[in-house]
């Protein structure tokens, strides 16, 4: 066991102990709640029979006052219960990705799969068993779709890679921050909604809400109304004809623009929970102090001159409890009496001509800051990772005992170098030996490090390059489309892109292997040596051993690797080490036997 891991055991087992303790604290309150309510229920009734009526009344708001104390501490109780919860849970997946259990993690952002991406899909970005699904601890719409963002597409800029290398290495540190933030996101159970509605909403004004004198109309005219239904009750003065035509008289004007206000009092209604939960995240990231210039800028968004998001969002909390009324089978009088649908529609308007642009860059700020402590899970359970170093101008990939990160501590280090005066790498090796895992390895880890996160090296040195691969291909049964074109149009996109004089980084796994051997032999022949001379580097996998040539007449624009295998007690081993040359070995009419492919015969023929 790491000692990683026995840290998140204590914490988890920490807010399990909490848990305990808050139940029976719960379990106390219920209890008192019950001896309140049937104490004043019997002390309120005793002094009523015996005739003590200031008694029995002062006795009622007593017990009632003292009541709704008990409840709203058991419901505060309650719900630092249901954090605690979500805390142990948070520690539970912690220890899950040491012990290599993240695997069974619901969110594997398996939506977000596109087989002709030019790298995601070959490289496992996401899916089940994949890097979003290691590190995603984003629970809004859009931190989930800032994460596929950077893991799906390569930043431009060295500057912008350190800002967030270094805002990522600020929030590996602050763990408890982190893991209160994601809370936030869990603490109510269920899916957080696309919140365009609800920007779109926030951005569109509407005029005839925000008209001064039918604002003042509106919120006079229930006051009158209210006030002729107390005097005819109270005095006669007032004829019964008077109230009663002035709620007909309200009820009518409700009938105008109704289906409108409904739609926008419903989305208002339907985000509910998703503003509870960007108003807690919100604050935390107020009142938290950070010092990296990216996150910094980050947090500006949520605070200008005016006012702070939190109050704003807050508000909007607020005018959502309201709003929730409307689900009550006696709104439809107190609407008619109170024009509420009018009245919310005031507040909401007022708070739009306010704040309701900024909406979508506040619930974008908490997205960024979801996507951030994301990645920065790897930093801080492997310290002894690298944070890569971008350069801009020269064309590199140089790493020093590099594995693959979703392997852990099963994965096998090695050293690759592709840099001038080469830069092709060609792999070759029998079935099994780890061509493919190297290439995966080389690629995603380009991949963490274009998002600003440590990679799974002692050192790693690259430039800015866009990442293709073609490793994958089947056949297309929807666009009677067969393996070999897939794979035919996944290398034409690379063959483009060099032309175009871009930097790119390509991994081809086993190229052409959809046709005849000659076929196969030339393609690949001619492809590699095309793509030597551009602007790229890149890694090529075969089983081809005659393509170990090119290393010679490309002028050693190609270099040769390989892995091999051994032999003991009739057992086949690897040991997954990149070796220097072309391999010496095959092993496929060994593994053919394996499998109980009877061969000798066949052979001595």
């Amino acid at each position: 066991m790491v000692i990683g891991e026995k840290f998140y055991e204590k914490r988890k087992n920490n807010y399990l102990n909490l848990v305990k303790r808050q139940n029976r604290a719960i379990s106390i309150m219920s209890t008192v709640r019950l001896i309140i309510f049937f104490v004043g229920i019997i002390l309120t009734g005793f002094l009523y029979t015996k005739k003590y009526i200031y008694l029995s009344i002062s006795s009622f708001l007593c017990f009632l006052i003292l009541f709704v104390f008990v409840v709203v501490i058991h419901g505060k109780i309650k719900r630092n219960r249901n954090y605690s919860l979500v805390l142990s849970k948070i520690n539970d997946n912690c220890i899950k990705r040491f012990n290599s259990k993240w695997k069974n993690f619901i969110d594997d952002g398996e939506e977000f799969i596109d087989i002709d991406h030019n790298y995601s899909f070959d490289l496992d970005i996401f899916g089940r068993g994949s890097l979003f699904q290691w590190i995603n601890t984003a629970n809004t719409y859009v931190g989930r779709r800032k994460l596929r963002d950077s893991l799906s597409s390569c930043l431009k800029n060295v500057e912008e890679i350190e800002k967030r290398q270094e805002a990522i290495k600020e929030l590996s540190k602050k763990l408890k921050w982190r893991q209160r933030f994601e809370a936030e996101g869990k603490i109510i159970n269920e899916e957080i909604n696309d919140p365009s509605p609800m920007i779109k909403l926030a951005k569109n004004r509407n005029s005839i809400y925000t008209n001064k004198y039918l604002v003042l109309i509106f919120k006079v005219l229930p006051a009158i109304t209210i006030s002729m239904i107390i005097l005819y009750f109270v005095t006669n003065s007032v004829s019964r004809s008077i109230p009663l035509l002035l709620i007909v008289f309200q009820f009518f004007l409700l009938i105008p623009k109704a289906s409108q206000r409904f739609k926008s009092l419903g989305v208002v209604y339907e985000f509910k929970n998703s503003i509870k939960i960007y108003d807690k995240m919100i604050k935390l990231i107020e009142k938290e102090k950070f010092h990296s210039a990216y996150l910094i800028e980050l947090k500006s968004k949520l605070i200008n001159d005016k006012y702070k998001a939190s109050e704003q969002i807050k508000k909007l909390v607020k005018l959502c409890d309201v709003i929730s009324d409307r689900r009550n089978s006696m709104y439809i009088i107190i609407n008619t009496l109170l024009l509420l649908d009018y009245q919310y529609m005031f507040e909401l308007e007022k708070w739009k001509e306010k704040c309701g642009g900024s909406l979508q860059k506040w619930i974008n700020t908490i997205g960024q800051f979801e996507e951030l402590s994301s990645l920065s899970i790897i930093n801080y359970d492997h310290p002894k990772w690298c944070i890569p170093r971008i350069v801009e101008n020269d064309l590199v990939f140089q790493a020093r005992n590099m594995a693959h990160p979703l392997l852990g501590e099963k994965g096998v280090c090695n050293n690759l170098i592709i840099k001038k005066p080469y830069n092709v790498a060609l792999i070759t090796g029998s079935n099994m030996s780890g061509k493919s895992t190297l290439l995966r390895t080389s690629g995603i880890n380009l991949v963490l490090a274009y998002s600003g996160a440590a990679v799974f090296a002692d050192s790693f040195y690259c430039s800015i390059m866009k990442v293709y691969t073609c490793m994958r291909v089947s056949d297309n049964l929807e666009k009677n489309i067969s393996s070999f074109y897939a794979e035919l149009l996944k290398i034409k996109n690379i063959v483009k892109a060099s032309k175009e004089k871009r930097k790119i980084f390509f991994l081809l796994d086993e190229i052409f292997k959809g046709t005849n051997s000659l076929d196969r032999h030339t393609g690949a022949k001619v492809l590699i040596n095309s793509l030597s001379k551009e602007k790229t580097l890149g890694l090529v996998s075969t089983h081809d051993l005659e393509l170990g040539a090119l290393e010679k007449e490309s002028n050693n624009k190609i270099r040769n690797y390989h892995f091999r295998e051994y032999y003991k007690d009739n057992k086949i081993y690897f040991d997954y080490k990149l070796q220097r040359g072309i391999s010496k070995t095959r092993n496929a009419l060994y593994l053919m036997k394996m499998a109980g492919i009877e061969i000798e015969n066949y052979v001595q023929k």
